[in-house]
C-alpha cells in the first residue's frame, strides 16, 4: 500500500481507506509475482487497459508478449488477455510472466455437452 500511495501522491492512509471502504480496489494475483502494485478508484488516476489476445487464426505467442510490451510501454495500467486461440494456457503463462502490469485474463470454458447436462426443467 506504501508503494501505492507514493506512486499516487497521496498518504498511505487515504489508500487504506479508501479500500476499507470498498471504494477501490488494489489489484493482485498470488500467481503473477513481478507484478507492480497499482491501485483502482475514485480518488487516483485514471488508468489505461490493454486488450490483448490470440485467435484460432492469428498471432503467435510471441506476438502477444509483443503486444503486452508495447502496450505497457506505451502506459497501460493493465493488460487483459483475451486469447481465445491455440496454445491458450501457454500464451497467457507468456504475458503473465513478462508482464509488469496487472493482468485479468478471461477464463476458459468446458464446452457444454448435452450428454452430461441431464433433462432440462
Amino acid at each position: 500500500m506504501e508503494y501505492v500511495a507514493i506512486r499516487e501522491n497521496v498518504a498511505p492512509e487515504v489508500v487504506r481507506e479508501e479500500i476499507a471502504a470498498g471504494r477501490a480496489v488494489l489489484p493482485a494475483n498470488v500467481n503473477h509475482p513481478e507484478t507492480e502494485p497499482m491501485i483502482i478508484g475514485k480518488r487516483f488516476l485514471v488508468k489505461v487497459n490493454a486488450n490483448i489476445g490470440n485467435s484460432a487464426v492469428t498471432s503467435s505467442i510471441e506476438e502477444e508478449v509483443e503486444k503486452m510490451t508495447w502496450a505497457t510501454r506505451w502506459g497501460a495500467d493493465t493488460v487483459m488477455d483475451l486469447s481465445t486461440g491455440r496454445n491458450i494456457h501457454t500464451t497467457r503463462e507468456w504475458v503473465l510472466r513478462n508482464s509488469p502490469s496487472p493482468s485479468a485474463p478471461c477464463r476458459s470454458t468446458r464446452p457444454w455437452r448435452r450428454s452430461t447436462a441431464g433433462p432440462r426443467s
